[in-house]
């Protein structure tokens, strides 16, 4: 009994390795996969719809999405997305230092993170996810770029109660799609961004209202900007 069960302790290590490398190429294939495909569903959107908030989405490309939608996100959410490596470390220090101080949390991610938050992850605050976080958002500042990066915030971000990506909202809110998105329009939408289901487009809560003008001015300042020109082309 004793040599079968020294025997079976490699065994069992041995195709643990095999579950690990494969679990491993497996999410190496999914990641490079997502450079050209949608995903085909979150834990952000399931979680919506057992929650039933519902499941609207439509995901389009960056061709069919208004520049001013593409700007009023980054404005609201990561004025410096076109410089940083997924990471910007200054606004974490900052928040850090206000966490500390206060019981309100003020949270510092980027768009990189919160798209590798969104379509890999699941909502929460924990030490486990947030170390998850900072691996994907690394791997897609590394095998997406830029570009695609913007384009799946846009098409899988949460704009409303059950209400995911740009497109989806446009329809929702204004009976249009997001490539006619008004700069104003853009705007309202984007100002939703940090809570979505509190901080609501229509009605229009008083975090939006108030907002919203602020994101419009935002955005007519970085749009002169040469990288940020090269994300909305």
């Amino acid at each position: 009994m004793a040599i079968k069960t020294k025997g079976l302790v490699p065994r069992i290590w041995r195709w643990v390795k095999r579950i690990l490398i494969f679990l491993f190429c497996l999410h190496i294939f999914y990641l490079l996969i997502l450079k050209w495909m949608n995903p085909p569903l979150t834990l952000t959107q399931l979680s919506s719809f057992f929650h039933g908030y519902g499941l609207k989405r439509d995901y389009v490309s960056m061709n069919n999405i208004s520049p001013y939608a593409k700007l009023s996100v980054i404005a609201s959410e990561d004025q410096l997305f076109a410089d940083h490596d997924g990471f910007d470390f200054k606004s974490i220090e900052k928040a850090m230092k206000h966490n500390q101080k206060s019981k309100s949390l003020h949270g510092a991610s980027t768009i990189s993170q919160q798209v590798a938050k969104n379509i890999f992850l699941w909502q929460g605050r924990s030490w486990i996810r947030k170390a998850l976080e900072v691996y994907f958002t690394f791997m897609i500042e590394e095998l997406w770029g830029k570009k695609r990066i913007l384009e799946m915030y846009l098409n899988v971000s949460e704009m409303g109660k059950g209400v995911f990506g740009i497109e989806a909202a446009a329809k929702f809110y204004f009976n249009k799609h997001a490539r006619s998105l008004t700069r104003n329009e853009s705007a309202m939408i984007a100002a939703c961004l940090p809570n979505p289901k509190v901080f609501t487009v229509r009605p229009m809560s008083k975090r939006v209202a108030t907002r919203y003008p602020w994101i419009v001015v935002q955005t007519i300042h970085l749009q002169d900007d040469p990288d940020i020109i090269k994300l909305l082309q």
